[in-house]
């Protein structure tokens, strides 16, 4: 049995980048871009999609999540730059 959570990176128009998990990428993405999803991105968009990995389950994902949240900036970047 395969999961649709992902763990994804976003680049907003700022050049900040976000952290967050879906089930739904595209209408999360779709979400962040018309203001409605996280507080943080509402007055930073438009926002596009940098990085994303499949994670097994919610909680992988928000472990997921958490571990990248933890990382600098600049290992945020390498993380990017690897995909």
């Amino acid at each position: 049995m395969t999961s649709n959570w992902v763990c994804y990176l976003l680049r907003c128009a700022d050049d900040t980048l976000y952290c967050g998990i879906t089930n739904d990428m595209g209408k999360r993405l779709n979400a962040h871009n018309a203001g409605i999803a996280a507080k943080y991105t509402r007055t930073r968009g438009p926002v596009s999609l940098v990085f994303t990995v499949n994670c097994m389950d919610r909680s992988s994902a928000s472990k997921r999540e958490s571990e990248i949240k933890k990382l600098t900036r600049t290992q945020k970047l390498a993380l990017i730059d690897s995909a």
